[in-house]
């Protein structure tokens, strides 16, 4: 495929949705009610789509979200006129996806889409929610709910494309998930802080000793919970892996902390990554400061105790986000514990259905 033939994928679904779904059910189904989405799965769905991304799942889609009942009633026969009617073609790509890979990927290919070889998904707001994140979309989420969602994906789903919802149920449902309740996000900051006071100190400590590779190791992890604690404060979901420092650059605060948190990877001695990092806890201490979700802390770095390495002294914004924290239920959990999301590093866990529950029974526990 030459590049220039390239389209991001939620502007190829809008465009789908506008010009070749939605005329199709306006003609047949003039009294059909439903939501057009581009939620869920996919680099498209955040915007972080190349050409190297159409390789796989990528192409013309749009889900279709309709009511239970409508659902029950007419899927089926939707899906199978928009089989009949849907161009071969659209904007250039076929609108044919074959069979699932071995590994469950599914390419375009040329011909005409039947009815389970388009992607015009019909779904409704239950069977999406419940299978994407273990929660049915119809209650407010409780607060192992909101401690076990996969921070990725709330993100595809609140910052997802949505093309039409007439009735107002897909946005509602957004709306609720848009970020989190005022005491979890203080719980998940603490959190994240702590994570910082257990090993600010040892990137001077293993350099001390003549551990670099240790000390850049530990200089690496607190970089990541600093740019966590960035996404935290400006209220913005990170991504996984793949997509978290391409997201972190569209932040705020990217312009004034992506060049200390290069300088820190980079630096070739321990007290160069501690120079860079000094920098570094003082800016997001002050972004801290800015939003007066607790007193004034001061930014400046200083001595860990009596030993010459120089920190941040993170537990301090530890013990006043959780002082901070009015929710009992909340207040109760170990502040080391946070989200299934700060716990657990591989994606995967989040795709386990059948582990949910036992996640969440730890926060029961």
């Amino acid at each position: 495929m030459p590049e220039k033939s390239f389209i991001p994928g939620r502007t190829l679904s809008r465009l789908f949705h506008e010009q070749a779904v939605e005329p199709i059910l306006r003609a047949q189904y003039p009294d059909l009610v439903y939501a057009a989405a581009l939620i869920g799965s996919g680099s498209e769905v955040l915007g972080f789509d190349t050409r190297q991304s159409t390789d796989h799942h990528w192409g013309p889609r749009v889900m279709l979200f309709l009511d239970e009942r409508d659902h029950a009633t007419v899927a089926y026969d939707v899906s199978r006129v928009l089989s009949e009617r849907l161009p071969h073609e659209f904007m250039g790509y076929s609108t044919n996806f074959g069979p699932a890979d071995e590994i469950g990927v599914r390419l375009l290919v040329p011909g005409r889409a039947g009815a389970d070889n388009h992607r015009v998904e019909l779904l409704t707001i239950r069977s999406f929610f419940t299978a994407y994140l273990g929660w049915d979309g119809l209650a407010d989420p409780s607060v192992e709910e909101w401690l076990t969602f996969s921070e990725h994906r709330l993100r595809a789903v609140t910052g997802g494309a949505l093309f039409s919802d007439p009735a107002g149920t897909l946005t509602d449902v957004r709306d609720r998930l848009a970020w989190y309740p005022h005491d979890v996000w203080l719980y998940l900051m603490a959190a994240e802080w702590n994570r910082i006071a257990d090993e600010e100190a040892f990137v001077g400590r293993c350099g001390d000793v003549g551990d670099e590779i240790g000390s850049r190791l530990i200089a690496a992890h607190i970089v990541q919970s600093l740019m966590r604690v960035c996404f935290l404060l400006e209220r913005v979901y990170p991504p996984y892996a793949k997509w978290f420092g391409t997201a972190f650059r569209q932040l705020t605060c990217a312009p004034q902390l992506e060049p200390q948190f290069e300088a820190v990877l980079h630096a070739d001695s321990w007290r160069g990554r501690e120079a860079a990092l000094s920098v570094a806890y003082s800016r997001v201490a002050t972004m801290h400061n800015h939003l007066a979700l607790t007193a004034s802390i001061d930014p400046a770095v200083s001595a860990y105790h009596d030993r010459p390495f120089l920190v941040i002294h993170a537990d301090r914004f530890v013990s006043a986000l959780h002082c901070a924290i009015e929710d009992e239920e909340i207040r109760q959990l170990p502040v080391a514990l946070g989200s299934i999301n700060q716990w657990v590093s591989s994606s995967n866990t989040f795709e386990q259905e059948h582990l949910r529950d036992a996640i969440r029974s730890t926060y029961r526990a």
